[in-house]
Order: structure tokens, then C-alpha cells, then sequence
């Protein structure tokens, strides 16, 4: 957790160009193997929910670019939501220039590792550090830091003051994201043969926004419960019609 709220030394220019093609992106390896599995999770609920419009993106340690003072500056959150592009994606394969190429992403995740990567850094000077970037050059609104390992949520949200302020989760520990009406939190169970802390959705009524996987099995339930429900009619009618026939009755089929 970020110990106290930074104050900066000046004003910066930042530009919105697009990254020549000739640019050396960061090439860092993933920190663990579990943040590619967090990802996907975070993105494949929105999907099936249809909460994911087709203009927007969903981004996995991928480049987003400014430039400040005249020098390009890229930072990979673990994920991000994007509500829109307003280009090709064949114009964003290597990296996305907010407000040139599309809108400010409306959250950017990170996931620690045992080496902490800077979530916290509000270094000024190159390279930038992350908690900087995201909130004076993109001033993103929602800047969240997740521990895989023992399942805390940090969600700091930008104010009117276009700081972050590290926001209290509701009674559940959900975060309430307005740009996307969503809630963001912790749930514990198991996925891809992980049996750990996972981030998740629900909706304003509390539901949760379910996997794939979550939605095959809810879809059996609810069909061996019209199986049963079927079978429980057969055998009241059958009894039904015993007794008719009992009291000297042909019952009519």
C-alpha cells in the first residue's frame, strides 16, 4: 500500500503520438505463471456476461503509450479494460496510444509477485514509475493492485483532485467500478487447477458473472432439474391413475 499521497515536482507536457515502429518495446518476462490465468479469468466473465463490446479491449501485459516531455514512455499493466477503440486493432498489435488511438483505458490491474514490481513506484524521472504513469499521465480512474497469494485488493480511485485515493470496499469487499457497472472483488475457489484467490465480477443486483465452465454446469443443474421435476409429474400421474382405476374408473390418457 502506497504510505502516503505523493506530491509532484512539476507540470508535465504530455502528447498523444503514436510509437514509431522501430521503438524496442519492454520485453519482461511474465512474473509468475499464475497472472495469465488471472486474466483471462477477468476477461472471459465479461465476454459471456456481454459486458465486452467489440470496441473494447482487454489487454495482457500489453504496451500503453505516451509521451511525456517529449520522450516515449510505455508501461504493461497485467490487465486492462479499455471501453473503446477508435482504430483498426490491426493498428494496435504492438501497443495503444491513449486519446489518439481510442479512449483512456477505466481500469488497469496489476498482480504482485514475491518481487514486487514497482505497483507502487510514483518515480518522476525515466522510466516512470507505474503508480505515476497511471495516475498524473493517463489519469486512468481506476488503478487496482490484487496479491494472488493472500487474496488483498487494493483499489484507488482517481479524485477530483486527479489523485488517487484508495478507496474502502462494501460490506461484500467489492469495489464498485461506475464506468462499467460492475463490482470488482475476491473470490476463493479453484480454476485451471488453481485452488487460490481470483478476481471476479458481479453486477449491481450481486450476481456473479460466471465462467464458461460455471455456465455448463449451472445449465445441467437446471436442466436435471426439469428432469426430476419431469419425473416427479409421471409418477404423480401414474399414482393418480392407479387410484382411478382402483375406484373402478378408466382414467383418460
Amino acid at each position: 500500500m502506497l504510505a502516503a499521497t505523493p506530491t509532484y515536482s512539476r507540470p508535465y507536457q504530455v502528447t498523444w503520438e503514436k510509437l514509431p515502429d522501430d521503438f524496442v518495446l519492454p520485453d519482461d518476462p511474465v512474473d509468475n505463471i499464475n497472472q495469465p490465468a488471472l486474466a483471462a479469468a477477468l476477461t472471459e466473465s465479461l465476454q459471456l456476461a456481454g459486458k465486452l463490446p467489440e470496441t473494447a479491449l482487454t489487454p495482457t501485459n500489453y504496451g500503453i503509450c505516451a509521451t511525456i516531455n517529449g520522450k516515449f514512455a510505455v508501461k504493461a499493466p497485467d490487465w486492462a479494460y479499455i471501453p473503446q477503440i477508435g482504430v483498426d486493432r490491426s493498428e494496435i498489435i504492438r501497443s495503444y496510444t491513449p486519446r489518439l488511438q481510442g479512449e483512456i483505458p477505466t481500469l488497469v490491474l496489476e498482480f504482485l509477485s514475491d518481487a514486487e514490481g514497482g505497483e507502487y513506484s510514483v518515480k518522476e524521472t525515466f522510466p516512470v514509475g507505474k503508480f505515476f504513469y497511471y495516475e498524473q499521465i493517463l489519469q486512468i480512474p481506476n488503478y487496482g493492485i490484487f496479491h494472488p497469494d493472500t487474496g488483498a485488493l487494493e483499489l484507488y480511485r482517481l479524485n477530483d483532485q486527479k489523485k488517487y485515493k484508495l478507496e474502502t470496499a462494501n460490506n461484500q469487499g467489492r469495489f464498485w467500478i461506475p464506468e462499467m457497472q460492475l463490482f470488482l472483488g475476491v473470490w476463493q475457489g479453484e480454476r485451471e487447477n488453481r485452488d487460490s484467490y481470483w478476481l471476479r465480477w458481479w453486477d449491481e443486483q450481486g450476481n456473479l458473472l460466471l465462467w464458461g465452465r460455471e455456465q455448463v454446469a449451472q445449465e445441467h443443474q437446471r436442466a436435471e432439474a426439469e428432469r426430476q421435476r419431469a419425473e416427479a409429474e409421471r409418477q404423480r400421474a401414474e399414482r393418480l391413475a392407479a387410484q382411478l382405476r382402483a375406484a373402478g374408473i378408466e382414467p383418460e390418457v
